[in-house]
């Protein structure tokens, strides 16, 4: 019976595909990754790897036994392990927020070769934003069901195969479907279970963690943005995916040392249980949409992310159409990566020292990120507009390990992964639209400078509503309020 749903979506879909491109080159592919997907999700079955098939007791308990697969510590460590488990965040961080900061490189390639506007190229990566985080519940369940480790290495999978195929692409719909939707799908569960692994791992210096974590998209995007640039021009931009695609499938390695950690509190499924349907039952923690201060906070980062990814896809296009070449203009990308880097981990490092509360940097880091973008406009000489840049990647970079640290303490640390998971589907709405309303207003008025100046202003709105949060004005937050709010109701 629930076949059927594939069975009768298949061939009309494939026919649309064909009707949309003109042949049957994206209907084939499409079919094979859906395939390719439901294989890897087999994968993510209790014990695959191990005694497959078997059901007696000995298998059972010989995987109940593995220390790697059930390590049962009750409070998190706060170091050790923690420390592969931060590096996996920062592998994952780069490979997936650096390449997709580096596609304003790609964006001019575009543009050129299937003579499109700059509104429908946005839609590229904007989908593919948008599915990484509206597939954050689902990487969220299917890590509380089985686990951070093959969930993670299966999404390192998808997105490198999403770029692998969109070397291939012959029309804007290619790519909407392998960057877009495939690789998104394979970012999604990349991204919440490695950052709620983290966040599991750690209490005391969570934020500092959380910052390490998260500063490899600063690093990577100083290195990629060159270097891709230089691929594009050695290799075009069919050969420059084909490389980036195999540089994706190294996050399957850094799924690998994610070692999973039991902490109190948390309910485990029955071993023998392993029918889809059981999965779902995660779902029930949707209820954390009904949780006032989690509402607030998510809605607000839906108006923060309206804004916050238009530089990366803008800011190169943006250049060249003041006269800078292609080479100045991947540095300002660079230069605003390594300020995004420093940001990430002084962002961090500071949070955990400063008498501030959590929630009062936060707000002072997305005010000042705004500005920065709304003031890009201004930059029309190089040396001004590098120092915008510079100034938007640190405030941009200082406020993300804030984000996800104050995420922990509205919902609770036993339920980080379904928060996070939830918070990523209700930012998706901001994703989607931001890249391509700013590309339409380029389109509408002819330069970017509206589309800079909504975006900071989105960016602004969205720290307004911050300051609705239970508690906002008063003195730094009980120790018990966490617990609190992770309490099921």
């Amino acid at each position: 019976m629930m076949e059927s749903i594939g069975g009768l979506l298949g061939a009309p879909f494939s026919g649309w595909l064909k009707d949309m491109t003109g042949d049957y080159t994206a209907s084939f592919l499409a079919a094979g990754a859906f395939l390719l997907a439901g294989s890897l999700v087999l994968v993510t079955l209790p014990n695959f790897s191990s005694c497959l098939g078997s059901s007696t007791p000995s298998c059972q308990e010989t995987a109940r036994e593995d220390p790697m697969a059930h390590p049962v510590p009750l409070q998190p460590p706060d170091g050790g392990w923690g420390w592969m488990v931060v590096l996996a965040g920062f592998l994952q961080s780069a490979l997936v927020f650096g390449v997709i900061r580096c596609f304003g490189i790609f964006f001019v390639e575009f543009m050129g070769y299937f003579g499109e506007l700059s509104g429908r190229v946005s839609w590229v990566t904007s989908i593919g934003i948008a599915v990484l985080q509206l597939g954050g519940p689902v990487g969220s369940t299917l890590s509380t069901q089985y686990g951070a480790r093959p969930v993670v290495m299966a999404g390192g999978f998808l997105s490198g195969l999403g770029m692998l195929l969109a070397s291939f692409a012959t029309c804007l719909t290619h790519l909407y479907l392998s960057i877009g939707l495939l690789s998104g799908l394979g970012w999604s569960l990349v991204f919440t279970p490695s950052l709620a692994s983290v966040a599991r791992y750690f209490t005391k210096r969570r934020t500092f963690a959380m910052g390490l974590a998260v500063s490899g998209a600063g690093l990577a995007s100083f290195a990629f943005s060159p270097l891709f640039q230089v691929l594009v021009d050695t290799y075009a931009w069919r050969g420059a995916l084909l490389i980036m695609a195999g540089v994706s499938f190294n996050l399957v390695a850094a799924g690998a040392l994610l070692r999973p950690l039991e902490l109190e509190g948390n309910v485990a499924a029955p071993e023998a249980c392993w029918l889809p349907l059981q999965a779902l039952s995660s779902l029930r923690r949707l209820r954390l949409a009904c949780h006032g201060p989690f509402l607030i906070f998510a809605i607000a980062f839906v108006l923060v992310d309206t804004g916050y990814y238009v530089p990366y896809i803008h800011l190169v296009p943006h250049a060249r159409e003041l006269g800078f070449d292609e080479y100045q203009a991947a540095f300002l990308m660079s230069s605003a990566s390594v300020a995004d880097l420093c940001g990430r981990v002084a962002g961090g490092w500071l949070a955990d020292r400063l008498a501030l509360r959590l929630v009062h940097s936060l707000t002072l880091w997305t005010i000042l990120t705004g500005l920065s973008i709304a003031l890009v406009p201004l930059g029309r000489s190089y040396p001004l507009l590098m120092g915008l840049c510079i100034c938007y990647g640190f405030f941009a970079g200082a406020l993300v390990p804030l984000q996800f640290s104050g995420l922990a303490e509205i919902v609770g640390t036993v339920h980080i992964m379904e928060g996070i998971g939830l918070m990523q589907m209700i930012e998706s709405a901001g994703s989607l639209v931001g890249a391509p309303l700013s590309g339409w207003l380029r389109d509408m008025t002819g330069d970017y400078t509206a589309s800079f100046t909504v975006a900071g202003a989105f960016l602004l709105a969205g720290s307004l509503l911050l300051f609705t949060l239970p508690n906002y004005f008063s003195c730094p937050m009980d120790s018990t309020a966490e617990e609190d709010a992770a309490r099921d109701p």
